[in-house]
């Protein structure tokens, strides 16, 4: 699979001074590994071993410290960081992997794959289709002052642009916001990965937890 995955890309004639296209960064970022590996070298900004990578990225899967992992946890992520992340990734010029080295540095190109994701959760609502109702609301209560409905005329139409204009502030804040937070690299923990309990602490819940029975 592997090797398919690189004789497509050099194929395809891929040219590292083009831009990313929209198919291979969404390609590229499907994979959570890879968004690890990623958001792990923007955090350290420097040339990473493998075996950093690995570590790492296999702590974030099992939501626990790099030092509670088994052996079998660090070789699963390893053989698969080796054998097809990386090199993926450095088909694409994204980074630079040396392979006898075994050390990932990241490249200038992989500024391309600052995109925004807008991840929704259960419950809530894109910010397209808020934005959406929020144009919607606003142009029905100005329909309605312009109709002069009783309430909506005794309320001076001043005060409705502040009240829209404070409004889309607000949500275009917010929105800034969660978007800074979704780039690869912003936070100390990539999207979907809660902060872990190290063991000692959740055995010292448990015991206390248990004392109180």
């Amino acid at each position: 699979m592997a090797n398919t995955e690189l004789h497509m890309g050099h194929a395809s004639g891929q040219n590292t001074e083009e831009r990313l296209s929209r198919d291979v960064s969404f390609s590229i970022l499907s994979n959570h590994r890879r968004r690890y590996v990623l958001h792990h070298l923007k955090r350290v900004g420097e040339p990473t071993t493998i075996r950093e990578l690995a570590e790492q990225v296999a702590a974030w899967e099992n939501d626990c410290e790099i030092e509670e992992l088994t052996y079998k946890q660090r070789k699963r992520v390893y053989t698969s960081l080796h054998q097809t992340h990386l090199p993926k990734l450095d088909t694409y010029d994204i980074i630079d992997y040396e392979q006898g080295r075994g050390v990932a540095t990241l490249t200038d190109r992989a500024t391309d794959l600052d995109i925004y994701l807008e991840v929704v959760e259960r419950d809530d609502v894109p910010w397209s289709q808020y934005y959406l109702g929020l144009a919607s609301v606003s142009l029905a209560v100005l329909a309605a002052s312009g109709l002069g409905l009783p309430f909506f005329v005794q309320i001076p139409g001043l005060t409705y642009a502040a009240g829209i204009a404070v409004a889309l502030l607000l949500s275009a804040s917010v929105h800034a916001y969660q978007t800074r937070q979704a780039r690869l690299g912003a936070t100390e923990l990539p999207a979907g990965v809660e902060p872990s309990t190290p063991t000692s602490e959740r055995n010292g819940i448990l015991s206390r937890l248990l004392g109180t029975r």
